[in-house]
């Protein structure tokens, strides 16, 4: 991406999260009794808090410790905070309009309207405190998602394939080693024959994974055939060239607009990410070149890390593309605006012959919080022949 553009880009994002912060905190100030000690503690706490994140990314970047991780999860959960109470706030204000021209409440709001504005204060932080709690624990616990395909190709002596596919896992602050092991204890009780990695296999900054020594925890994954990966968004972020060059060295065979033959039985393709351009000014191979390398006969598995150009896949003859990227939204209602953006935003599709699976990811980007849908392992049993 280039300097110009980013700084813009840059610009714009924290425009827009200066103002929507300003608009939460001067309606949660105007709630609080005016000269009150709260106040003071309020504005030091929500300075703390909406700062946070900056901060702590830019200190682990030149002094990792734990106060740098303390900063990334507060401000982490603070990215899930301010999309609730942005919706509350907008909700009350929506409200009290309406209630200016056409009384809704007006014996209960003119009896103590001070009163009144704090307790809407105080329901609004304990309801926001309990969507945190409650997508916190679904975040951390990832569901198992079984299917079975069928595809009409034989398979050198395969009859079967038992495939795990994970996608968005995005290690670093927040997705640590304990959160990592417990993700591999369930890949690994699966027993699967090959374990493919559909991108944002690390969270930008490859820093963290390095200091807590993530990589040796990745060599733990264990099937017949190895583990296959590719590059997301995040691997481009953070500097693909490095994420690759770790996780090739830590038993993770990453496929970058290539194909691999596996079993001299079927083929497993791997697409390099759709942001290559954005961020290396470079061009990925169209998936016509990619196929030109494989027998078509055979079974072929393709990741592609964003769920696009669905077409393409079908009219060169993949039987199976897996994908992730869209987290479905990960906060409700997002996934609104995944559905808008994407054909498949999560789940199953199946197009002529070829299968689709995006899946909405086994990690969190940003918050680590997941309302409105699960993080997922997705156990996927093929079976061949005509």
């Amino acid at each position: 991406m280039k300097t110009s553009t980013f700084i813009i880009f840059l610009s714009i994002v924290l425009t827009v999260y200066a103002l929507v912060n300003f608009y939460i905190f001067i309606r949660g100030w105007q709630a609080l009794p005016q000269g009150s000690v709260i106040r003071k503690i309020y504005l030091y706490l929500f300075l703390f808090t909406s700062l946070s994140f900056i901060a702590g990314r830019i200190l682990e970047k030149y002094y990792y410790s734990v106060f740098s991780d303390i900063l990334v999860w507060v401000g982490s959960f603070w990215f899930a905070a301010i999309l609730y109470f942005l919706f509350l706030v907008i909700f009350f204000d929506v409200l009290r309009t309406i209630n200016s021209t056409t009384p809704l409440y007006p014996a209960f709001a003119t009896f103590d309207y001070e009163r009144t504005k704090q307790i809407v204060f105080l329901f609004s932080v304990l309801l926001v405190g309990g969507i945190l709690i409650y997508g916190y624990h679904n975040a951390k616990n990832p569901v198992i998602r079984k299917m079975e395909f069928k595809i009409n190709k034989n398979c050198g002596e395969l009859k079967e394939l038992n495939l795990v596919m994970i996608s968005d896992l995005h290690l670093g602050t927040i997705i640590d080693n304990s959160r990592l092991e417990n993700i591999i204890s369930n890949i690994n009780s699966l027993n699967p024959d090959i374990i493919l990695l559909a991108g944002d296999i690390v969270d930008e900054d490859l820093g963290p994974v390095i200091r807590n020594n993530l990589g040796e925890t990745l060599k733990s994954l264990k099937s017949k055939y190895g583990t296959f990966g590719i590059t997301g968004n995040h691997e481009y972020i953070g500097g693909v060239e490095d994420a690759c060059t770790y996780l090739n060295s830590h038993n993770i065979t990453m496929l970058r607009d290539t194909a691999v033959k596996i079993d001299n039985a079927f083929y497993v393709l791997g697409r390099e990410d759709k942001d290559i351009k954005t961020f290396s000014g470079k061009k990925r191979k169209s998936l016509d070149e990619i196929v030109k390398l494989v027998d078509k006969n055979c079974p072929l598995i393709l990741m592609n890390h964003q769920p696009t150009d669905l077409d393409e896949t079908v009219k060169n003859e993949i039987d199976l593309q897996l994908s992730g990227h869209t987290h479905n939204g990960q906060l409700f209602p997002l996934n609104f605006i995944t559905n808008l953006i994407f054909e498949l935003s999560s789940g199953y599709l199946k197009k002529e012959q070829t299968y689709f699976y995006v899946s909405t990811g086994v990690g969190t980007w940003g918050p680590p919080v997941r309302i409105g849908n699960s993080p997922e392992i997705v156990n996927i049993k093929l079976t061949f022949g005509y």
